[in-house]
C-alpha cells in the first residue's frame, strides 16, 4: 500500500493556516480511480472513497486539529459558502457551491479537482482562509472574486494556485477565448493558437493571475503543476476521462 502524499503551498502563510493538495497515491481505489480517488460522484465504490475520505481527515488532523472537511456538490457556478458546522452539515447535506470560507479554527475547507485550477486565499492575519474551484466557466463567470468579497481587506489576502491543466494541454475553442476576452480585453495575452484550426491553448494560470490581480491580490503564488502532463501524481479528466479526484485543503488552527 502507497503512503498517503500530500502537497504543500509554497507560500508565507501565517503559520495557523494549514493548506495541502493530494495526489493520487495512498488510498484504496482500484483503476481507474487509483487510489485516493475522493470523489463520489465518478462511478468509484463508495466504501472505497469513504476510506480514502477517512484517511485524509486522519493525516489532516496529524498536521493540526482538524474535523470533518466541508465537502461541496461542485456545479462550475460562482457561489462561495461559509463552512458550517459538523453537526449543522449532516441537517443540511452538502451545498452546490464552487468555494468556501471559514474564520472558525479546525474547520477544513474542501474543493476537488481533476484538471480544474483549485485556489487558495488567506489573509495576513491569519483569521480566515477560503478555497475556490476554478473550472474555465466558473473561472470566467468571477467565482475567484466572489471568494475574495468574503474577505474585509482584500489588500491582506495572499492567493495560491494549485495543480491544473497547462497551457501546453488547455485546448479550447474560440467561444471560450471570446469569453474571456469578452470581461477582459487582457486575457487575450492568454491565449495562443492550437495546431488545430480554430483551437486555441489557454493558460489557466495566467487568466486566474490577471483576475485576482484585477480584485486587488498583489501576493500570488503557485501555477505550473500541470495535471495532465503529471499522471503518476494527477488524476486529469482531460487526459482519462473515467478518474477519480484530488483535494485541495485549509483550515485554522
Amino acid at each position: 500500500m502507497s503512503e498517503l502524499e500530500l502537497l504543500r503551498p509554497d507560500w508565507p502563510a501565517p503559520a495557523n493556516v494549514h493548506a495541502v493538495v493530494t495526489t493520487r497515491a495512498g488510498g484504496v481505489s482500484l483503476a481507474p480511480w487509483d487510489s485516493l480517488n475522493l470523489g463520489l460522484h465518478v462511478g468509484d465504490d463508495p466504501v472505497h472513497v469513504q476510506e480514502n475520505r477517512a484517511r485524509l481527515l486522519a493525516a489532516l488532523q496529524r498536521i493540526a486539529p482538524a474535523d470533518a472537511p466541508q465537502w461541496l456538490n461542485q456545479v462550475h457556478g460562482t457561489v462561495v459558502v461559509e463552512a458550517a458546522p459538523d453537526a449543522a452539515r449532516r441537517r443540511q447535506g452538502v451545498p452546490d457551491a464552487d468555494a468556501v470560507f471559514t474564520t472558525c479554527p479546525d474547520t477544513p475547507c474542501v474543493v476537488m479537482t481533476a484538471d480544474c485550477l483549485p485556489v487558495f486565499f488567506c489573509n495576513r492575519q491569519g483569521t480566515q482562509v477560503a478555497v475556490a474551484h476554478a473550472g474555465w466557466r466558473g473561472l470566467c463567470d468571477g467565482v475567484l472574486e466572489a471568494t475574495l468579497a468574503k474577505f474585509l481587506q482584500p489588500g491582506d489576502v495572499l492567493a495560491w494556485m494549485g495543480p491544473a491543466i497547462g497551457p501546453a494541454n488547455f485546448e479550447v475553442g474560440g467561444e471560450v477565448r471570446e469569453a474571456f476576452v469578452a470581461k477582459h480585453a487582457a486575457a487575450a495575452a492568454h491565449f495562443v493558437p492550437s495546431a488545430n484550426a480554430g483551437r486555441w491553448l489557454a493558460d489557466i494560470y495566467g487568466l486566474a493571475g490577471l483576475r485576482l490581480q484585477g480584485a486587488g491580490i498583489g501576493a500570488i503564488h503557485g501555477g505550473g503543476l500541470c495535471t495532465v502532463a503529471d499522471a503518476a501524481r494527477f488524476y486529469s479528466y482531460r487526459r482519462d476521462g473515467r478518474t477519480g479526484r484530488m483535494a485541495s485543503v485549509i483550515w485554522l488552527s
